[in-house]
């Protein structure tokens, strides 16, 4: 089968975040089993930010079995990468399907189009909040007109679709609202395993890092509650539990970094926390294996990867109870879920792990049946072919 994945980013911008993942990992299954799978998207390099395109890279990139295709962005707005030469570049092609992941994106329009144009089913993943992320809602002026234009285009992509991809109850909800359940799937979200084995760096070496710590993994964003999490940390700093435990914060800037580092003055945290900016992806990998348990206090989350990247090195998760998060994170079984924006119930749980040993053995392993079992990119990809085949038989 020739398969068409579109996306807003791909390799080697691997801090765009869970999408271009999950995209690159279908991707890699998919031609594993002798289909011919190509990625469609721009030239995002990310170079610490979401803004920077680069020429340089190939137009064209064998990357094992599977090809990226990359078109130059022209100008964005946000996250809204605009490169029209997709659209030819996808009309040209011999395609026997479509998917898109990341509705809200001139990606998704481009896959939309070229769809119906050429009458080649479309399949559509979000993993963007369609309606829920807060942005939506609580963003500047400009950027809730923006997302409001964008109506039109969505309810394009959602008509055009033969069947939609969800990670979750949670997210089939949100697009019913726009169609029918008949054409909606769900499809767990999954990590490649390959990609977490034994074979990892010394990470407490690297960083010169002596004692226990904790870790947060994410953009350096308002919605990923960093500073709910400094906060908890603050208020927990003298206590004999935490007394020899650092927290490690990794990521890339979006916006809030300089507010973070601000706060982590404020609160004379330096000595306790480390900040880690742009850190690679192998870096990110060897911080799991060492942490102790993850702390993710978001605001917002679709069907989080993070948390299945911690499982995977059977590391037990923090985080809230509210949108995609408890469809991943299962209060008392494989981590903690606190209310959202309650930091002294967030420092509570901080010190009730570190505390029980036993039971972040318990969670960390209940995490990783999960991956196992379940949340995992061959799963994820079997899934996701199946709705391929129902399509084009």
């Amino acid at each position: 089968m020739r398969i068409a994945l579109v996306c807003p980013a791909s390799l080697p911008a691997t801090q765009f975040g869970g999408i271009l993942f999950l995209c690159v990992d279908i991707a890699r299954e998919l031609s594993a089993k002798n289909h011919d799978v190509t990625i469609y998207t721009t030239d995002l390099d990310f170079a610490n930010n979401p803004k920077t395109f680069n020429k340089n890279l190939p137009r064209t990139e064998k990357t094992g079995k599977f090809t990226i295709k990359r078109t130059h962005v022209l100008f964005s707005v946000k996250l809204f990468f605009v490169n029209p030469r997709m659209y030819f570049q996808m009309c040209k092609d011999d395609i026997d399907i479509i998917h898109s992941i990341g509705v809200r994106s001139f990606q998704s329009f481009i896959a939309a189009l070229v769809s119906k144009k050429r009458n080649i089913p479309l399949v559509i993943s979000d993993q963007g909040g369609l309606t829920t992320h807060p942005e939506i809602t609580n963003g500047s002026f400009l950027g809730k007109l923006f997302y409001k234009l964008q109506k039109p285009m969505i309810k394009f992509i959602i008509n055009q679709a033969t069947r939609i991809s969800v990670a979750n109850e949670y997210e089939e909800e949100i697009f019913l609202k726009f169609t029918t359940r008949a054409k909606i799937r769900i499809i767990r979200n999954g990590i490649n395993l390959d990609d977490f084995g034994n074979n990892v760096a010394d990470f407490k070496t690297k960083y010169s890092i002596n004692y226990p710590f904790i870790l947060f993994v994410g953009r350096f964003h308002s919605v990923k509650g960093v500073d709910i999490l400094i906060r908890a940390f603050n208020s927990i700093k003298n206590n004999p539990q935490v007394k020899n435990t650092k927290l490690v914060i990794m990521g890339v800037d979006f916006g809030f970094q300089s507010k973070m580092l601000e706060m982590i003055e404020q609160y004379g945290l330096e000595d306790k926390i480390i900040v880690i900016k742009k850190p690679p992806r192998e870096d990110v990998i060897s911080a799991y294996a060492a942490c102790e348990f993850l702390v993710l206090p978001s605001r917002w989350e679709l069907s989080p990867l993070t948390p299945l990247e911690g499982f995977a090195f059977k590391k037990p998760v923090i985080s809230t109870r509210c949108h995609g998060i408890p469809f991943t994170v299962k209060d008392g079984e494989n981590g903690i879920l606190i209310e959202l924006e309650d930091y002294q119930q967030l420092a509570s749980a901080i010190i009730e792990l570190l505390d029980d040993s036993v039971k972040r053995e318990k969670y960390g392993e209940a995490g990783f049946n999960l991956v196992k079992n379940v949340c995992n990119s061959k799963i994820m990809s079997e899934n996701t072919l199946k709705i391929y085949e129902e399509i084009v038989r």
